[in-house]
């Protein structure tokens, strides 16, 4: 029986585009005040109500096991999910690190988290922040039996049902492979 990827899921740049140059947010986000953990004053935030149903979705496939992966730590489940009416899923408690970029070594910052998490499972991981090297680490473990995916929104326009769609194909393939192994 194979092991079902996790579907690793980011939130800056992919559920919560970044704006435009003018400031402009997509007219398919509605704005919510949310208070994150740590920071006494709320901060807005722009959802599309349609992300829900198409993560949901997702998950029901059985194809994938959906886990937050993004600084939002336990504000991911405890406000973004229930926001989407997402279905409660753990994240991966990343640490706070006194880093001013996202790649301090040339690469996504959370990828040396995230490998000794998943452990060696298959993984697909939305992110909108991948660089070179975590395209080539993906491709590393790919090749050592730990099949990855990375899938990379813009980060100005966020998840699209293109990228769900492609994890989907993706764990959808792995399993067969593996059924056929």
């Amino acid at each position: 029986m194979h092991q079902i990827p996790f579907l690793l899921l980011d939130i800056d740049g992919v559920l919560i585009p970044f704006p435009d140059q003018d400031k402009s947010t997509p007219a398919t986000h509605t704005r919510h005040q949310v208070y994150m953990t740590g920071y006494p004053d709320p901060i807005w935030v722009w959802l599309n109500p349609e992300h829900g149903p198409l993560i949901t979705d997702a998950i029901n496939t059985g194809l994938v096991r959906p886990v937050w992966c993004t600084s939002w730590r336990i504000d991911a489940p405890r406000l973004i999910g229930p926001l989407l009416g997402l279905p409660d899923f753990e994240h991966i408690e990343l640490p706070r690190l006194p880093i001013t970029t996202s790649h301090p070594d040339g690469y996504l910052w959370k990828r040396d988290h995230v490998e000794r998490w998943l452990a060696g499972a298959p993984a697909v991981w939305i992110d909108d922040d991948f660089t070179p090297l975590d395209h080539q680490w993906a491709a590393d473990r790919t090749s050592s039996g730990s099949a990855t995916l990375l899938v990379g929104p813009d980060p100005h326009a966020g998840l699209r049902p293109e990228h769900v769609l492609t994890a989907l194909e993706w764990a959808s393939d792995h399993a067969s492979s593996k059924e056929a192994a």
